[in-house]
């Protein structure tokens, strides 16, 4: 669902601190710092701003490039028509938005939909799958003054997502017990009545979680409360993240279409580490020699991830994350550039290409020979036998 087109939308949590990725080749059976080992190297070896990589990769990084038309489609539904919701046994859609049938959704309820196009907004069980999980319903007639007043006017989509900046983070909060997890799987989200219900008298807007997204639209599908699901950011082992102008959108594709990177594995640290959360230091030792196996079993062995010249990498949980239940992190593989990630087609366990072009494994000669160092006399040439 385009924000063009209306659809639930919610912008990411702002930027947290030490966030970066770790990202590290595999190879050597010894653990020994790799070339650039803890910082964010490029394919000319030069290391990235610090910056240009966001929450281990699987952020929505692109949000300092989008942050703007994230903010101008928070409203919720661009549409003149709103989305009308719908009870499925009720064996009719509501006559329009101003009537009891946008009113039927309520705190804990779970909507979904298939289009904006019909408009059809339906609540389902929240076992089932979803796009949104509703956490309170605000009746803006009640604000204070004469802003949303009888006859006041529709509110832009600016004035909609200071709303929902203002209700619906501490809805979700207290809906959750203060258990969202900020850099998670789910972000605030917000349905607005509808320019018709809104004409109508209608002032009430649902605020509500979803999974994130690039954009921030509802795009994705979830299945289950979110007070009862782990809240980890991590994908199924197979799954690619897609790209856009050198950066993760957060958003699985197939394999065989542009994407950042590859999930190999998902790794529960909860059955490492006991008590508080871990040092990023213990989490990268760990993650380590863990992200290192799954590339042999994942790839065939390591010589693959070698000849692709791709590389693995993974993220760090922060105390926030631990401490509300999100233990788990993916091993991923994809390839850096100067400019964010190098873009890869094709599963990473068969043929990629690699900005265009297929990969050139390094050369293999035995024992590598480091260059002479300036001013060095040649290496002595071996006599022949």
């Amino acid at each position: 669902m385009s924000s063009d087109d209306g659809a639930p939308a919610a912008p990411e949590p702002g930027n947290e601190e030490s966030d970066t990725p770790r990202r590290r080749r595999a190879g050597a059976k010894r653990r020994r710092p790799l070339p650039g080992a803890g910082k964010r190297l490029g394919q000319d070896g030069k290391a990235l701003h610090p910056h240009r990589l966001r929450w281990g990769l699987l952020a929505v990084a692109v949000g300092a490039v989008v942050a703007a038309l994230v903010t101008l489609s928070i409203s919720g539904f661009r549409s003149s028509h709103g989305l009308e919701v719908h009870d499925p046994g009720s064996g009719k859609p509501p006559a329009g938005r101003a009537d009891a049938a946008f009113g039927a959704a309520k705190t804990g309820d779970c909507l979904t939909w298939t289009s904006t196009k019909t408009l059809d907004l339906t609540k389902v069980n929240c076992a089932d799958k979803h796009l949104f999980e509703v956490t309170a319903d605000i009746d803006l007639s009640k604000y204070p003054g004469r802003e949303f007043g009888p006859g006041s006017a529709f509110p832009d989509s600016l004035r909609f997502g200071e709303l929902r900046d203002e209700h619906c983070a501490s809805a979700a909060a207290a809906y959750l017990g203060g258990r969202l997890d900020p850099r998670g799987r789910f972000v605030v989200g917000m349905v607005n009545p509808g320019e018709p219900g809104w004409r109508n008298g209608d002032r009430t807007i649902r605020c509500g979680l979803q999974l994130v997204s690039a954009t921030g639209n509802a795009t994705q599908q979830t299945v289950g409360r979110v007070r009862d699901s782990d809240q980890s950011r991590v994908f199924d082992p197979g799954t690619c993240i897609g790209i856009n102008q050198n950066l993760p959108t957060n958003e699985p594709v197939p394999c065989g279409q542009p994407h950042a990177y590859e999930v190999m594995s998902t790794v529960d640290l909860g059955t490492h580490f006991n008590g508080g959360p871990p040092a990023n230091a213990d989490q990268d030792k760990f993650m380590q020699d863990e992200c290192g196996r799954a590339a042999g079993d994942y790839l065939g062995g390591q010589d693959a991830l070698i000849n692709k010249t791709l590389t693995i990498f993974w993220d760090n949980l922060d105390a926030r994350s631990w401490l509300v239940g999100s233990h788990k992190l993916n091993c991923l593989v994809g390839k850096g550039s100067q400019d964010g990630f190098a873009t890869i087609t094709g599963a990473a366990k068969g043929d990629v290409l690699i900005d265009g072009q297929a990969p050139v494994p390094p050369p293999s000669s035995g024992r590598s020979t480091p260059a002479p160092l300036p001013g060095a006399a040649p290496a002595p040439i071996p006599p022949q036998r």
